[in-house]
C-alpha cells in the first residue's frame, strides 16, 4: 500500500512539473489550460473508480457471508453493492462536466 501512494505521489509530482514547463513555454496558449482538465478528469475517475471497486469487494465479501447463514438476504445486499458502483458513475459525471464546461 505504501508502495501505491509512493507511486502515485510521484507521478503526479511529474505531471505537474511536464505541465508546469509546457504552461511557461506557451503562456498565451490557451491549449496549456486544458492540460490540467484532462488531469483532473482523470483524477476524478481514477480514484472514484478505485473506491468503487474497494466498497464493491467489501460489500461483496459480506454479502456472501450473510447469505451463507441466511439464503434469504441475497435480494437485500444487492442494493447496497448498486450504490457502492454508482461511486464510480459520480466520478465520470464529474469528469464530463470538467471537460465540457
Amino acid at each position: 500500500m505504501k508502495r501505491l501512494v509512493i507511486v502515485l505521489v510521484l507521478v503526479i509530482a511529474a505531471a505537474s512539473l511536464v505541465a508546469a514547463q509546457e504552461s511557461a513555454e506557451g503562456a498565451g496558449n490557451p491549449s496549456s489550460q486544458s492540460v490540467w482538465k484532462y488531469f483532473a478528469a482523470a483524477l476524478a475517475v481514477g480514484i472514484s473508480c478505485i473506491a468503487g471497486g474497494i466498497a464493491v469487494g467489501q460489500i461483496g465479501s459480506a454479502a456472501m457471508g450473510a447469505m451463507s447463514e441466511n439464503p434469504e438476504l441475497s435480494g437485500k445486499a444487492l442494493p447496497y453493492a448498486g450504490l457502492a458502483e454508482g461511486i464510480c458513475l459520480w466520478g465520470f459525471l464529474v469528469a464530463l462536466l470538467i471537460l465540457v464546461l
